[in-house]
């Protein structure tokens, strides 16, 4: 190995400080101090590749600080030695199936005072971050008086997307440090900032690269000044102001959910509102506040669907050996399909037997494509890699092939026996199906163990989950590589039996039926889609229907009605001349609603 390619190697290898002694005796942290003395505190949370705060990492840390107070060196470092991040947050499996406020409270009672501790040594404490920063462990590095961000670093406060808010102090420590009404955004979206963005805004004192964090401690520990929002933090803190800032915020949150279905927004509100003049009467309401959500059936229903999330994140882990995708049906999802895979990397082929239903969703794409990064090249790139197919030829060379055409069985069949003997040997079959079973597409297929489920939702962009539909004729390295694959372009599967409908539409679909027979009996669209959200529906069933495609619904309700062993209500004969009519929905611009772009 020569010399260059040591240099970078070395610039990637974390800085973490001298080795820690081997009787430092810490299970998750190690603390050792260099020949400046400066110690540096490493989390290195045993048994997983992830940092987050548990009971047992914030007792150890309890007992680091206590030694450190004994004996105090000139500047703590606190890092973490995995290399994917600082830390992820709060270890909520703690909190799963909390029903006693009281007892939460207690407990965060615990919790905040290690962090109000390590604020409160009377040395210089930096923070130096890479890779995510999130939650408690943002919480944990508002509580040093310096932060370093690594070139990549990114920084938030997800805990609204649990139906929480920070529970640490990061609610009273966010709006001191910078603009008030920046933090409650921050808070509030549960959105991530990245390093330069976290550096304007005044969240981190400093950006480095990784070859530079020593001298960048050195620099930080020399600077340390007071953490405060300035004469714009002070007057936005005032009384007035939270009353009137809290009043468009809530205004704004009422707007996406109302307050009795997500309570977290508003009791993050609240919290300011009420207690942002004082830190202490903030730090202390927060506790309050946040056993209060955690033992709603919000937060524990959000909490479970983390997990779940999580659980499926790991069965698409593996490493995909995908490159090549052919998509057979160049419409609204398979296109869509298309240029989702070909944004993620992969060489894309779109077949179809029109021309122009192939420029239409390139034409998509390159709409989409400038909304998911601002960088022109990798537009450029991506639109590179989805190449118009119109006879086929990328079929034989594609490692996964999509089927995407008209939910009909006969066509659907007709297709399989015309790609199958140009497949090449182990390439995955997948067809995007929303409601036929599989048993009833295999027939005919000379491999049928290839044949995979891979179910997108409506828009592919925005929809992260795909039903991977498994049958018993399945082969393990087609489900293998199914999994993968939908991990490789940033979905979660969700393995499901072949049965009709799968999960989703199968739960879906008696609830739109039902919305059609309102609209049948005379009910407005627009009174039935308010009265959905009002009960705390996301979007109300007839948009829903409009976003989906009437020619999807009536398919899949078809479909169900013919296999379920008990009726569906009956579909409305008027759902059946739109379809004809070509009022599909928002893709055709008129459906049960009229749409404009």
């Amino acid at each position: 190995m020569n010399d260059s390619v040591r240099a970078v190697l070395a610039d990637r290898e974390l800085e973490l400080g001298p080795k820690a002694p081997a009787d430092a005796g810490g299970v998750h942290w190690r603390l050792a101090r260099d020949d400046l003395g400066i110690a540096w505190a490493i989390l290195d949370k045993r048994g997983t590749g992830t940092n987050t705060l548990s009971a047992d990492v914030l007792a150890e840390l309890e007992r680091l600080l206590g030694r450190l107070e004994a004996d105090p060196p000139k500047v703590l470092v606190i890092r973490s030695a995995k290399p994917a991040g600082f830390i992820a947050g709060a270890d909520v499996g703690e909190f799963r199936g909390a029903a006693d406020a009281k007892a939460v409270e207690q407990a965060i009672g615990g919790a905040h005072a290690v962090v109000d501790r390590l604020e409160g040594l009377k040395f210089p404490t930096v923070a130096v971050v890479h890779g995510y920063c999130l939650g408690g462990g943002l919480e944990i590095a508002l509580a040093c008086r310096r932060r370093i961000a690594i070139e990549g670093a990114r920084f938030g406060f997800p805990e609204v997307m649990l139906g929480l808010h920070p529970g640490l102090g990061g609610t009273a420590r966010l709006t001191r440090l910078i603009d008030p009404l920046q933090a409650m955004t921050l808070m509030l979206t549960g959105k991530s900032v990245e390093a330069r963005k976290a550096k304007a805004l005044g969240l981190v004192d400093a950006v480095a690269q990784e070859r530079h964090v020593r001298n960048a401690v050195r620099a930080a520990a020399s600077a340390i000044r007071s953490a405060g929002g300035g004469v714009r933090g002070m007057a936005l803190n005032s009384l007035p102001a939270r009353r009137l800032a809290a009043g468009r915020m809530r205004a704004k949150a009422q707007e996406k959910a109302p307050p009795d279905h997500y309570p977290a927004p508003f009791a993050l509100i609240d919290l300011w509102e009420q207690h942002g003049g004082t830190k202490t009467g903030m730090l202390a309401a927060e506790k309050a506040s946040f056993a209060r959500l955690m033992v709603t059936e919000t937060a524990q229903n959000l909490i479970r669907i983390f997990f779940v999330r999580e659980k499926m994140k790991k069965l698409a882990a593996a490493e995909s050996a995908i490159n090549h995708v052919h998509v057979i049906g160049a419409g609204a999802m398979g296109g869509d399909i298309a240029a989702w895979c070909a944004f993620h990397g992969l060489r894309v082929t779109l077949q179809d037997l029109e021309a122009k239903a192939i420029a239409a969703a390139v034409r998509r794409a390159a709409d989409l494509f400038p909304k998911l990064t601002r960088k022109g090249i990798e537009v450029r790139d991506a639109l590179d890699r989805l190449i118009p197919d119109l006879r086929g030829n990328g079929l034989a060379r594609a490692d996964v092939v999509i089927e995407a055409v008209a939910e009909k069985l006969d066509v659907k069949r007709k297709v399989f026996a015309d790609i199958e003997p140009r497949l090449k040997e182990g390439a995955v079959l997948a067809t995007n199906t929303s409601s036929i079973p599989l048993e009833d597409l295999r027939p005919g297929l000379t491999s049928p163990g290839r044949l995979v489920g891979l179910h997108f939702f409506n828009p592919v962009s925005r929809m992260q989950l795909v039903e991977v539909v498994t049958h018993d004729g399945l082969a393990p390295e087609t489900l293998a590589k199914a999994l993968a694959f939908v991990g490789s372009i940033d979905r979660l599967p969700a393995p499901v039996k072949s049965a009709p409908g799968f999960i989703v539409n199968r739960a879906l679909t008696p609830y739109l039926l039902e919305a059609m027979l309102m609209l049948d009996e005379g009910e407005k669209p627009e009174a039935i889609d308010a009265a959905a959200r009002a009960f705390g529906m996301p979007v109300g069933p007839v948009e829903l229907a409009d976003e989906v495609g009437l020619d999807i619904c009536l398919s899949v309700g078809d479909v169900l009605a013919a296999r379920l062993p008990h009726p569906l209500p009956k579909i409305p004969a008027w759902l059946r001349q739109k379809v004809e009519a070509g009022e599909l929905g928002r893709k055709t611009g008129k459906g049960l609603y009229a749409w404009k772009d």
